[in-house]
C-alpha cells in the first residue's frame, strides 16, 4: 500500500492523499542517501504505508526498507518522477489484489496516465 504525497509531480496531480494498493516486483529501490545526495532535499512524492496508513520501514509493508517509506521522488518542477512500485501493473481493478469496485473499470492508478497524457497535450 502506498500514499501519494502532496508534491509538484505532474503524474500525481489531483492524487495527493490517495492510499492505494500497488504492485511490487522485488525489493530494489532502497533510497540510500549515505554516500550521495541529501534526504532532506529530496522531494517525496509517494511512500509505503502500513495497514493503518502510517509511513513504514517495516517489511512486508515496505519491501525495500527505505527511510520513512520513501518510494517515489520528483523534481521541483514535477516533470520527472521516479518510483519503485509498478502502477502500470494495476491500472485496471481486475489487476488489483483486492477491489470492491467494478472489475472491468480502470483503477485509481489510471489517473497517473491521464495526467501524463494531459501534460503532453
Amino acid at each position: 500500500m502506498v500514499e501519494v504525497l502532496d508534491s509538484p509531480s505532474l503524474f500525481f496531480a489531483g492524487m495527493s492523499g490517495a492510499r492505494l494498493p500497488i504492485a511490487v516486483a522485488h525489493g530494489e529501490g532502497y533510497a540510500n542517501f549515505h554516500d550521495r545526495g541529501d534526504a532532506a532535499k529530496a522531494i517525496a512524492a509517494m511512500r509505503f504505508t502500513d495497514n493503518f496508513g502510517m509511513a513504514t520501514e517495516t517489511y512486508p509493508f515496505n519491501p525495500n526498507g527505505s527511510p520513512a517509506g520513501l518510494t517515489g521522488v520528483t523534481t521541483a518542477d514535477g516533470r520527472f518522477t521516479a518510483m519503485m512500485p509498478h502502477p502500470e501493473r494495476v491500472f485496471r481493478n481486475i489487476q488489483m489484489s483486492w477491489s470492491c469496485a467494478d472489475q472491468s473499470a480502470f483503477s485509481a492508478w489510471m489517473q497517473l496516465w491521464r495526467n501524463a497524457r494531459k501534460w503532453v497535450g
